[in-house]
């Protein structure tokens, strides 16, 4: 956690949120029944297959419901 929040939609709620953790799990699957055919460990990927740059944590508002990256919460605090 960085700090302070503040819901950047609702712009009063600054103590109820959700934090969501983010955890990727990279998988091959079947293009016609979309079935698992494979699940990749993190430094076995294929070629073609993208790691996830994602952010690992996303915040939500437990006012009005608005998901976001943490830094919207805490920059919209800062101000």
């Amino acid at each position: 956690m960085a700090g302070p929040y503040l819901c950047p939609n609702c712009k009063t709620n600054r103590s109820r949120f959700n934090m969501i953790q983010q955890v990727a799990t990279p998988v091959k699957l079947d293009p016609q029944s979309g079935e698992i055919v494979q699940q990749y460990n993190e430094g076995q990927l294929d070629p073609f297959h993208m790691p996830y740059r994602g952010p690992e944590l996303k915040i939500q508002c437990a006012t009005c419901g608005l998901i976001e990256n943490e830094q919207m919460f805490a920059k919209r605090a800062m101000q």
